[in-house]
């Protein structure tokens, strides 16, 4: 989910070629309930935090994420969703 508009989100999956939709939060709502959105003081404010929740089949937050290496970041969330429901 990001800040960005229902077509924005489109182009960016079209161009990186993603098998899945992103979703908007135009208005920043979900994003300042799961304090992904930043401070005014923060770099870049506008944009989202990068931050990743796994959610467990009871519909819990089971993990949060603080994604710092976007290249290893899909690999251990796989890794948790596996033990997770293993």
């Amino acid at each position: 989910m990001s800040f960005d508009t229902p077509e924005e989100n489109r182009a960016f999956v079209e161009e990186q070629k993603f098998p899945f939709r992103l979703l908007s939060d135009v208005d920043r709502k979900v994003g300042e309930a799961y304090g992904a959105k930043k401070s005014p003081d923060e770099q870049w404010p506008d944009f989202a935090r990068r931050v990743t929740f796994l959610i467990d089949p009871e519909g819990k937050v089971a993990k949060v994420y603080e994604v710092s290496d976007v290249n290893a970041h899909p690999g251990e969330v796989l890794a948790d969703l596996s033990a997770l429901v293993g």
